[in-house]
């Protein structure tokens, strides 16, 4: 049984980056998975120190941060994960904040001694895991597709943890009213790639 974990960097509580999840969510029960998804919104991460502690330690496996908050728990639901979705909204042309607090936080997929000139990757190609990458937009979805950074950012995640982006969402013109509704089209989009995440 395949294992999904969702991580999401919404502020607004059943926004339409919670609903395609939710959906999302829902076709890989329905598929067999076991499905966890994680708020950041509610969740416990402080923001990174830029100590480079955790980065220090050569190897594959994830380095340890030297705060202590939820991020290592999260670490271990991403390692002991099949799957991943990665969904941000886009603020300013880019995922939200608390997505990029994460971001910042996966420091710890990085090995960077200090004589490095830059960081290297730990997890290398091919990598086990897949990902599936969603994001929204008051923009239409080809202008944000053109012009936002939001799945080039989620995209690079993926990679950082070590996981293949098998396709993405992009669900433009989200704030044309209170309350925005996924379209059939978006949810047929959101299940095909669902399967395709989970196979």
């Amino acid at each position: 049984m395949a294992t999904l974990l969702a991580i999401t960097g919404s502020y607004r509580d059943e926004g339409i980056i919670d609903q395609a999840v939710a959906f999302a969510a829902d076709a890989a029960a329905r598929a067999g998975a076991t499905v966890e998804v994680v708020q950041l919104r509610d969740y416990p991460i402080a923001f990174c120190r830029n100590c480079r502690q955790c980065t220090l330690t050569p190897g594959d496996a994830p380095g340890i941060c030297v705060q202590q908050d939820g991020m290592q728990a999260l670490i271990e639901k991403i390692e002991g994960a099949d799957a991943i979705i990665l969904a941000s909204p886009t603020n300013f042309y880019s995922v939200t904040a608390l997505f990029k607090r994460f971001m910042e936080r996966l420091v710890v997929y990085a090995y960077w001694p200090w004589q490095m000139h830059g960081p290297e990757f730990r997890k290398k190609p091919p990598f086990s895991k897949k990902a599936l990458v969603i994001a929204s937009a008051a923009a239409p979805a080809l202008l944000g597709r053109l012009f936002y950074s939001t799945l080039k950012q989620l995209r690079m995640t993926a990679k950082s943890i070590g996981a293949t982006t098998v396709g993405d969402v992009f669900i433009g013109l989200a704030a044309g009213q209170p309350v925005t509704r996924l379209s059939e089209g978006q949810k047929r989009r959101i299940e095909r790639l669902t399967r395709r995440l989970l196979a």
